[in-house]
């Protein structure tokens, strides 16, 4: 099931499902230890008529966040019942606390006792070994723990003086035949057992009276510690400062925030400006403090393959960090960069993966060839990448002053690996590609090692390393030569996608798979737009990669398998992926000659406004034919290509609407480097 309202702070990160369950809770990194791991937490209502859950069918729901903020607006009515709630959740921005206002109005014109029911079912560490849950009578909350790792859950009643719960329960789930406390709340009265061990849960009730046509509000809030004195601290400070200010200083902040952006927004039309300040907040949702850029922290795949997409990409973090650079919030970029410092080996490249903490990920690229030769278990573009958009960081944040202890530990030993890493040609070596599925020379990757040669030129330049600049861009201008060379096919007036090596022949063989990151020849400069290897290149790459269904949108490659629901390859080339088509609209974009020709552009972005979620969350992919989100949701590289092609759209859509435009439009390999500042 996708996930839906992301809200964090950069230490917490929750995930709701579509009914609004929470179902990921991660602390104290984004990405690494889900204290839940996919366990459903149910929230749950009583009154004298009956008894329900918030994900019962006949709950109706409009789930969607307060304008401009992290923090959510969901609408749920149980119109039979005479009941609908307003549920505002957050994570307040300065303390590791999940916050939960609830509004209940009572639809009925007789007085009725309520009660609500908000249950945790933890798994601490991410497994549920060992924890403990026991009431705590001084806290008057449920404390959850294990290790360095506390949880409590507690609850304000409008009808009370003091938080606290009118009832709890505690117990264990999963073994004995035990499903959980969550079955004791069902009549409407809990058990009070006081403490649990083992795989427990645990479940807290509110209880209120409502007069006739009356609304209420009450509170629910969960606190995360590394010690009992830290949650026993922040328990302490939701009783003194109130849930209330804080949910209101973790709203203002957000809106303060996205409305930082560097860009005249004002130009967009409304549903443009909504949704990139949307995809802002959801990106920011999955950048945990310390500088990982995580991406996407949905656990439901984890029924896929056993593992999860919670990782730092290097590739994804630096065109993350790279849009986000160019909407003005360098202080984040910088956190990333320093965290490729750190991680960056002895010989000059980066890893497949991280984890948040800086440790190295889960990877299924092997070490040896076919043959058992040793092979370097990296996508070379993830490095050069970097190099790239750490350049740009500089220029865009006015740093390149400051940017010596990043040329001494991270430019220099990168670019002297991909000088290396190189054969005699001028191309690089083969690596992984950027799907991770193939080994070879790779368009984007070849694109992408010229844009990271580049950049290491202009460091040196700047720093009066004359002989290094030389260097560098003497490189770059091999690996171009190459490229051209050995990346285009005549016969079809295109480029390629790949090299492949072929050990009987000795030789390279052309793949021709038409594959949609080869606009990555045109994004890194490489090769100008105008060049019409490049216009038939993109030009196939829309007709052969578009989905012929009534969903549309493009493909990441002909006869794409991941997550494949169809043979009929020639009407689905593969399942729709919202970064393909935003690729595409971005090519478009750049292409413009006059503002009439962005609509085709802008019809491509709302395409991926239609096919979110109605909160605007982007997936991965969604299905050619039902548009329902598949893989993991949401994608953080699908939001933040969104508001790159937006911030091209913005800058050409003002080159083109200015008093002078007698002048043609820069096609320097700088134009999707630079935003417009206001």
């Amino acid at each position: 099931m996708a996930r839906d309202l992301p809200i964090g702070n950069g230490n917490v990160l929750i995930n709701f499902d579509a009914a609004y369950n929470i179902r990921d809770m991660y602390f104290p990194l984004v990405g690494q230890e889900n204290q839940s791991s996919d366990h459903l937490s149910h929230f749950g209502v009583w009154c004298q008529e009956q008894f329900f859950w918030i994900d019962h069918p006949e709950v109706s729901k409009k789930l969607n966040y307060l304008q401009d903020s992290l923090v959510t607006n969901a609408e749920c009515t149980h119109e039979r019942l005479g009941l609908r709630m307003l549920l505002r959740d957050g994570v307040d921005v300065q303390q590791n606390v999940f916050l939960r206002k609830v509004r209940v109005e009572n639809l009925f014109d007789a007085e009725r006792t309520v009660k609500l029911y908000f249950h945790l079912d933890l798994q601490i560490y991410g497994n549920g070994i060992g924890d403990t849950i026991f009431f705590d009578p001084e806290l008057s909350s449920l404390v959850f723990y294990k290790g360095h790792r506390y949880l409590t859950l507690s609850c304000l009643s409008p009808d009370e003086v003091k938080a606290g719960p009118s009832g709890y329960a505690t117990g264990q789930k999963g073994i004995h035949g035990l499903e959980g406390t969550w079955r004791d709340a069902e009549d409407g009265h809990l058990g009070g057992n006081p403490i649990a061990q083992g795989s427990v849960d645990g479940i807290i009730e509110l209880t209120m009276t409502l007069p006739p046509k009356s609304t209420k509000e009450a509170w629910f809030w969960i606190c995360f510690g590394r010690s009992k004195q830290e949650v026993e601290r922040l328990e302490r400070l939701l009783r003194t400062a109130t849930p209330q200010a804080l949910l209101q200083r973790t709203h203002d902040h957000w809106v303060k925030w996205v409305n930082r952006d560097q860009h005249q927004l004002s130009l967009l039309k409304p549903d443009l400006d909504s949704f990139y300040k949307r995809s802002l907040l959801i990106t920011r949702t999955n950048l945990d403090n310390r500088g990982a850029v995580v991406a996407a922290n949905d656990s439901d795949i984890l029924k896929f393959a056993k593992d999860s997409y919670s990782y730092m990409w290097p590739r994804d973090g630096a065109l993350v960090s790279h849009a986000l650079d160019r909407a003005g919030y360098h202080e984040l970029a910088r956190k990333f960069f320093d965290f490729c410092i750190k991680v960056l080996s002895p010989e000059g490249y980066l890893m497949h993966k991280y984890n948040p903490d800086g440790s190295v990920g889960s990877s299924w690229h092997p070490w040896v060839n076919a043959q058992g030769a040793k092979q370097l278990a990296i996508q070379e573009d993830e490095t050069a990448l970097v190099l790239y958009a750490m350049w740009h960081h500089h220029k865009l944040a006015g740093t390149i002053e400051q940017s010596r202890n990043d040329y001494e530990q991270f430019v220099k030993p990168a670019a002297d690996f991909l000088v290396h890493y190189r054969d005699a040609s001028g191309l690089p070596l083969p690596s992984y590609d950027l799907w991770e599925e193939r080994y070879g020379v790779l368009a984007f990757t070849v694109a992408s090692v010229y844009a990271g040669l580049v950049a290491a030129s202009r460091f040196a330049e700047y720093h009066q390393d004359k002989a290094r600049a030389i260097y560098y861009a003497d490189k770059a201008a091999q690996v171009k030569k190459a490229a051209d060379q050995q990346l285009y096919a005549p016969d079809q007036k295109r480029f390629l996608r790949a090299l492949f090596w072929n050990q009987e022949k000795q030789s390279y063989v052309p793949d021709y798979t038409l594959d949609m990151s080869m606009y990555g020849l045109f994004d890194f400069g490489l090769f100008e737009r105008e060049d019409p290897r490049m216009v038939t290149t993109m030009q196939l790459l829309k007709e052969k990669l578009w989905v012929n269904t009534e969903i549309g949108g493009i493909a990441r490659y002909e006869n794409d398998y991941y997550h494949q629901v169809t043979k009929d390859v020639a009407k689905v080339p593969g399942n729709p992926w919202f970064i393909c088509t935003l690729w595409y609209a971005e090519w478009l974009v750049a292409s413009s000659k006059t503002v009439n020709d962005l609509t085709e552009a802008e019809n491509l972005m709302r395409w991926a406004i239609k096919h979110a979620l109605p909160s605007g969350v982007m997936a991965e992919q969604v299905h050619p034919f039902t548009g329902v989100p598949m893989s993991v949701s949401p994608l953080t590289w699908s939001h933040a290509s969104f508001i790159k092609v937006t911030q091209e759209y913005l800058s050409k859509l003002k080159q083109l609407t200015s008093k002078d435009i007698t002048q043609p439009i820069d096609a320097s390999e700088d134009k999707v480097l630079e935003p417009v500042i206001h």
